[in-house]
């Protein structure tokens, strides 16, 4: 998938997003439809459109977002506390966006399992 996402547009400021980090290789935002009281995203600046489409000469830009959200926790001060990191996978994954991207949610007791009213796909 090459088509521009709205990651895409965000990244070339495009459209507004309430940025927290940015480096050389990636981009964290405030979701603007949060699960928790801290709900970022974190997202490499080239497109990755799912999971599935990781190369192995991407692993390292992969590993560097779990680096950006270690750093993002400790310097916003949760990091002691906890927060959980997710990344979703294609339509019954949850995936809405199809750059791939890091979920980062803090702030308050997550529970478990982390989607507790997820019902069965039917069928």
């Amino acid at each position: 998938m090459t088509s521009t996402t709205i990651f895409d547009q965000i990244i070339r400021r495009e459209i507004p997003a309430e940025i927290v980090y940015e480096d050389d290789l990636s981009l964290a935002f405030k979701d603007i439809n949060p699960a928790a009281p801290v709900h970022l995203l974190i997202i490499p600046k080239q497109p990755i459109a799912t999971v599935n489409d990781i190369e192995e000469d991407q692993r390292e830009l992969v590993g560097h977002l779990f680096v950006v959200a270690r750093k993002i926790a400790a310097q916003h001060g949760f990091a002691n506390d906890g927060y959980r990191l997710v990344m979703n996978c294609n339509e019954d994954g949850g995936q809405s966006v199809y750059h791939i991207h890091l979920h980062l949610l803090a702030g308050k007791t997550l529970g478990w399992p982390p989607y507790a009213n997820d019902k069965p796909k039917q069928g």
